[in-house]
C-alpha cells in the first residue's frame, strides 16, 4: 500500500483535515442499526463528543531506549482523521495548562525542577533526582515541561467542558499518565469515578484520593507484588473518609477476552449502582492488549473497546484518557477504534491510507490477531473469589446490615497461600529479568531496550 500525501491544518482552538477521501462516506462508516440492542441504545443516546489533541504532542522523545513513544499520538490522530471521525466530534487544540493550575496538585519544588532541568544541565541538578524519582523510567528529555503542560491542559479543558455541560464525552489520548504523584512524575463534580484498564495499577490517582469519599478509584491490573508499580493489592481499599472507596482488581498473567470483559461488567455494574457517580474518568491504557511490549495479558482490541462501550452506555458524563501502551501500532489501532465507539460508529476493518501505512503491515487491519499468546493463569475459582470479595466491599459501602468485612475472604486468601510456594520457586526466574534503577525501584528489563524493531523513528 503506497503512501498518500496529507495536509493537516491546526487553526486556533480546532484542527481539521484537508483530505476529502477521509470522510465518513468514503470509509464506509456505519452506525448501529435500529434493530440491534446497541442501535436502540444509540438512538436514545447520541452524546456530544469533544476530542483534544495538539500536533506537537507526538514530537516529544523520551529517549532511544525508552518504551514510551509519544509518536503513537500522531498515528492515532491520523487514523481518526482518515476514518472521518472528526465529522462526528468537536475537535480542539487545547491551551497549555498554566503553572498555577498544575501547582494545585503538584508541589512547587517539583514544578520548579521540571521547568529548570534540561538534558544539558541535568548533571548539575542530579542531587535532586532521588527527591523527584528521576531515573531510567522517568528520564530527562527535551521539552518535558512543555509536554507536561500540553497533556495536562487538554485534560483540564476537557473536564471544564464536561462540567459546563457543553459536551457529554471528552477524549484526550494524551492524558492518563496515572503514576504521577505530588512530588513525582510517572503519569469539579461532587462524585467522580475513576476507572483504569491499564495493565499497571493506577497508583498515582489512588494515592491522590485515598482519603476522600468524593472520588472512587477502580483499577484493573496485573498484580503479584513485583510487577510495576508494586501496588494495587486487593486490601488497598482507602483510608479515613475514603475507606472502601478504592477498588482494586488484581489479575494474573494471560487473562483473556471473555474473562476480562465479564469481570469488568460485573464489577462496574455494581460500582455504578453503589457509588452513583456524577461523572466518570476512564483511563484506557493500551498495554493491557495482547502482544504489548510490557504487557502480559491476552486482550484483543475488540475486548479492550468493549469496556469503553460498556461505560458509554450508562450515559454519565465521561472523560476518556490514554495511558500506557508500548506497541505503537496497536495503541493507535486501539484508540482509534475506541474513538469510533464513543462516536457510535462502526469502523471498517481495513485501515484508511495515511503516510504511516508501513506501521500497520502486513495486515493493515484495525483488528489484528494479538490475543491468546500467553497462558491464562486466572482460574475460574480465582476470578469468582475476586468478584465476591469486591462485591462484598461495595455492599459494605452501602451500609447494608449484617455484612461483615474481611481483609481477604477465605477463597482469595487460600488461593494466595497455595501460590506462595510456586511464587517462591519462580522468584529467582523473575529476578533474572529485573533490575533496579538508581532509586532502588525494580523494573523489568523489557522496559529499556534497543533493537531494530524498536520503531524509535516511527
Amino acid at each position: 500500500m503506497g503512501r498518500r500525501k496529507e495536509t493537516i491544518t491546526y487553526p486556533s482552538g480546532t484542527f481539521s483535515t484537508s483530505m476529502s477521501a477521509g470522510n465518513a462516506s468514503g470509509m464506509g462508516l456505519e452506525f448501529a442499526s435500529q434493530g440491534s440492542d446497541e442501535g436502540q441504545q444509540q438512538q436514545h443516546y447520541r452524546p456530544r463528543v469533544s476530542y483534544y489533541m495538539r500536533e506537537q504532542a507526538g514530537n516529544f522523545h523520551y529517549g532511544k531506549q525508552h518504551p514510551m513513544k509519544p509518536h503513537r499520538l500522531t498515528l492515532t490522530n491520523h487514523l481518526v482523521l482518515n476514518y472521518g471521525l472528526h465529522k462526528y466530534m468537536d475537535v480542539y487544540e487545547p491551551r497549555r495548562a498554566t503553572e498555577e493550575e498544575i501547582c494545585e496538585f503538584h508541589s512547587e519544588d517539583y514544578i520548579d525542577f521540571l521547568k529548570r532541568v534540561t538534558p544539558e544541565n541535568q548533571d548539575q541538578l542530579a542531587t535532586c533526582f532521588a527527591d523527584f524519582n528521576i531515573g531510567d523510567d522517568c528520564p530527562i528529555f527535551d521539552g518535558m515541561w512543555d509536554f507536561s503542560q500540553i497533556y495536562s491542559g487538554a485534560s483540564i479543558e476537557a473536564a471544564r467542558k464536561l462540567v459546563s455541560g457543553s459536551t457529554d464525552i471528552a477524549i484526550n489520548w494524551m492524558g492518563g499518565l496515572h503514576h504521577a504523584k505530588k512530588y513525582e512524575p510517572s503519569g469539579y463534580y461532587p462524585r467522580i469515578l475513576y476507572v483504569d484498564i491499564d495493565i499497571h495499577h493506577g497508583d498515582g490517582v489512588q494515592e491522590a484520593f485515598y482519603t476522600t469519599d468524593r472520588v472512587m478509584t477502580c483499577s484493573f491490573h496485573k498484580y503479584n507484588g513485583d510487577f510495576f508499580p508494586g501496588t494495587g493489592a486487593i486490601d488497598e481499599m482507602g483510608s479515613g473518609l475514603g475507606k472502601f472507596y478504592a477498588v482494586n482488581v488484581p489479575l494474573q498473567d494471560g487473562i483473556d477476552d471473555r474473562s476480562y470483559t465479564q469481570l469488568f461488567k460485573t464489577v462496574m455494574t455494581a460500582v455504578m449502582e453503589t457509588f452513583k457517580p456524577s461523572a466518570v474518568v476512564l483511563q484506557c491504557g493500551a498495554d493491557s492488549l495482547g502482544l504489548d511490549r510490557l504487557g502480559v495479558f491476552n486482550l484483543s482490541i475488540a475486548a479492550h473497546g468493549e469496556c469503553v462501550k460498556f461505560m458509554r452506555r450508562f450515559g454519565v458524563p465521561l472523560l476518556v484518557l490514554g495511558g500506557g501502551g508500548y506497541t505503537v501500532r496497536n495503541v493507535a489501532r486501539c484508540w482509534t477504534y475506541e474513538t469510533g465507539i464513543v462516536c457510535g460508529a462502526e469502523l471498517p476493518k481495513d485501515l484508511p491510507q495515511t503516510v504511516y501505512n508501513e506501521f500497520f503491515g502486513p495486515d493493515y487491519s484495525l483488528h489484528p490477531q494479538i490475543s491468546g499468546k500467553i497462558v491464562n493463569h486466572n482460574t475460574k475459582a480465582y476470578l469468582n473469589a475476586l468478584t465476591a470479595r469486591i462485591l462484598e466491599q461495595l455492599r459494605y459501602l452501602k451500609g447494608a446490615p449484617s455484612v461483615q468485612m474481611h481483609e481477604a475472604p477465605p477463597d482469595i486468601q487460600g488461593f494466595l497461600e497455595s501460590q506462595e510456594n510456586h511464587d517462591k520457586d519462580t522468584k529467582d526466574d523473575r529476578n533474572k529479568d529485573v533490575k533496579e534503577d538508581r532509586s532502588g525501584r525494580r523494573e523489568h528489563v523489557a522496559e529499556f531496550y534497543e533493537s531494530d524493531h524498536d520503531q524509535d523513528d516511527g
